[in-house]
């Protein structure tokens, strides 16, 4: 049988934590950042971690 090919689009924006939590970019924070108050680019700029459903999908796509 062949072997699960890593989802290369996936591992360039994810990266899973010693813990095995799924860490992203938050959305939000591509574009108009002149017209979002400044609580709001301080929290698009830092990580997010993904929801467990979310997760599971990705990890199985990451072959973790």
């Amino acid at each position: 049988m062949p072997k699960q090919k890593t989802h290369k689009g996936l591992s360039k924006r994810v990266k899973v934590t010693a813990t095995g939590k799924v860490k992203t970019k938050r959305s939000g924070s591509g574009h108009l950042m002149s017209g979002k108050n400044a609580k709001r680019r301080r929290r698009v700029s830092s990580s997010a971690i993904m929801t467990s459903a979310m997760a599971k999908t990705a990890k199985v796509k990451l072959g973790e």
